[in-house]
């Protein structure tokens, strides 16, 4: 197979779409625990609560995923994750994404599936540790 880019390119744009995913899915985490950045939806939220516990899960696994540490069973936990926030608060809505709000739910699903099935990419610590290993 012919490519357009080459794969040391490739490695690095794989690193630069993970840290960039990171920094975008930090922020469902940050916002329902921290209320930055605030999201009316999310006042009020008890951390006891289904809605608790994805935000923990959003803030680790979106450092983790930033560092590009424990890249891959990270990135299994955060799909599973979008998974169940599909099937949990978009589903029932309706039987088509576009109508239940559950499209950004399936794409960070797939984003994730990429990294745990590709890695890290370049700039990632987990690159550092099997170095030392």
């Amino acid at each position: 197979m012919v490519s357009l880019v080459s794969p040391g390119r490739a490695q690095a744009l794989l690193g630069l779409a993970r840290i960039f995913v990171a920094l975008l899915f930090l922020q469902h985490g940050t916002a329902k625990l921290l209320g930055f950045p605030h999201v009316a939806m999310f006042d009020g939220l008890k951390l006891v609560s289904l809605l608790g516990l994805a935000g923990a899960i959003e803030i680790l696994g979106g450092l983790l995923l930033l560092l590009g540490l424990f890249t891959r069973p990270t990135a299994i936990v955060l799909a599973a994750e979008m998974v169940v926030a599909y099937v949990v608060g978009h589903a029932a809505r309706g039987a088509l994404p576009i109508h239940n709000g559950g499209e950004l739910a399936l794409v960070y699903g797939v984003v994730f599936a990429l990294f745990a099935l590709a890695g890290p990419g370049r700039f990632a610590l987990d690159r550092s540790v099997h170095e030392v290993a």
